[in-house]
């Protein structure tokens, strides 16, 4: 089981990731929500927003209760998340899977797809 430094240092690079798409990639994938992830098996969640592409203002919250409201939310486990992040894990084929979570629109669900 990773740990909540670990699942915060795999979302920054997450963050630089989508920081470092090139502007038509950028262009293509440009709509603005707000995004929580939470970890069960750490009691703890990430709340944020997606924004030209990019992963901005990432906060834990280790009250999972007090999680603010989200437009696409995630729930993974910690290893998932890490192997997610560094491209071990395929987000569709994780999802059809049970091993992710996600509430979301299926149009969040097809940029997401195309973002990862």
């Amino acid at each position: 089981m990773a740990t909540k430094d670990e699942c915060a240092a795999a979302l920054d690079r997450l963050a630089a990731k989508l920081g470092g798409l090139d502007d038509d990639r950028r262009a293509k994938n440009d709509f603005e929500r707000t995004v929580s992830c939470t970890v069960p098996d750490l009691g703890v969640a990430f709340h944020g927003r997606m924004k030209q592409a990019r992963l901005v203002g990432v906060v834990d919250y280790e009250d999972i209760g007090r999680l603010p409201n989200a437009q696409i939310k995630l729930t993974i486990p910690s290893d998932d998340l890490l192997a997610l992040v560094d491209g071990r894990l395929n987000f569709i084929q994780a999802w059809t899977a049970g091993r992710i979570k996600v509430s979301a629109s299926f149009g969040d669900l097809l940029k997401l797809r195309k973002i990862f």
